[in-house]
């Protein structure tokens, strides 16, 4: 197949585009930049110079592929509104112009808040609220006939380069002196491996049905204590419970996050696709070490 992919530099979208080379597709890889269309090709695919914003773009880079990837989006976090309706016009432009051809539009979202306290399933639906719809607007094409397909990650995407939830924590223990955890660190987080996650996007495009909900979900639950308990290690810190009323002070807006319990399984994902994570858990990742020769960047990318 013709693939177009988004994002196609970003730290997930890279690692599709491997993927799909690696298994025979034809690759268009969406790039801002000079250097990002340097790595495109470096991958093996060819290149759409152009971003988001640009829909007449979108639409015709689409309606030239036999199907199409969106991992991209605007991570920020201080205008995230903006960032969310930049998404939702991207998606309307690429879902718009597969209508009525039943091929694959498989775009991006997440796993988290879908449910507290208990395993997060693909029959969870996002609840209102968030200005990011990602995941509805591509859904809402599967009606249209599009093979229009919704792939949740975990909060953790983990490997080398990650830029993440997890390499901004180690930023605050190594600024801090200390490797926190709110309250009892009893918070779960669902990871997985960015090869992994490729290849689930992979085997969705080839085989997943119209309308589907995906997990891209490798470890189901990994405790925050756990994760700081390797970072202290690692940064040889001490490490210890942050207050309720303490976690924003300390650790800023990622606090909110860490404070969730977001626990998610891909069962099902497993059995529709025969997907099955080959790759190290978030934790085995970490004491790998690479964590702690990098430093995270204010700007998530995706």
């Amino acid at each position: 197949m013709k693939v177009f992919v988004t994002g196609a530099t970003g730290f997930v979208g890279s690692a599709v585009v491997d993927e799909l080379v690696a298994a025979g597709h034809e690759v268009v890889g969406l790039a801002r930049s000079d250097a990002g269309a340097a790595a495109v090709t470096a991958a093996g695919a060819q290149v759409r110079r152009g971003d988001l914003a640009d829909l007449d773009g979108l639409r015709e880079a689409a309606a030239a592929a036999d199907a199409v990837v969106h991992t991209a989006f605007v991570h920020d976090f201080a205008a995230f509104a903006a960032s969310a309706e930049t998404d939702r016009r991207a998606i309307e432009a690429l879902g718009g112009a597969l209508v009525g051809s039943d091929r694959p539009l498989v775009v991006s979202a997440g796993t988290a808040g879908l449910a507290v306290g208990r395993l997060a399933t693909e029959d969870d639906v996002p609840g209102e609220g968030s200005p990011r719809v990602s995941e509805q607007t591509a859904l809402a094409f599967a009606d249209r006939g599009v093979r229009a397909i919704a792939l949740r990650l975990p909060p953790s995407v983990h490997g080398e380069g990650d830029h993440g939830f997890v390499p901004h924590t180690i930023d605050i223990a190594r600024a801090a002196g200390v490797s926190g955890h709110p309250g009892d660190g009893s918070q779960r987080w669902p990871s997985v491996h960015r090869r992994d996650a490729a290849r689930a996007y992979r085997l969705a495009i080839e085989s997943a049905p119209a309308g589907t909900r995906l997990h891209a979900v490798h470890d189901e639950g990994v405790p925050v204590r756990a994760i700081a308990e390797v970072i202290g290690r690692h940064l040889d810190v001490p490490v210890a419970a942050i207050p309720a009323e303490r976690v924003e002070e300390h650790f800023g807006w990622i606090g909110m996050f860490l404070g969730l319990d977001m626990a998610a399984t891909g069962a099902r994902t497993r059995e529709l696709l025969g997907w099955t994570p080959t790759e190290v858990g978030l934790l085995a990742d970490l004491e790998a070490g690479h964590y702690f020769r990098e430093t995270a960047t204010s700007a998530m990318r995706g």
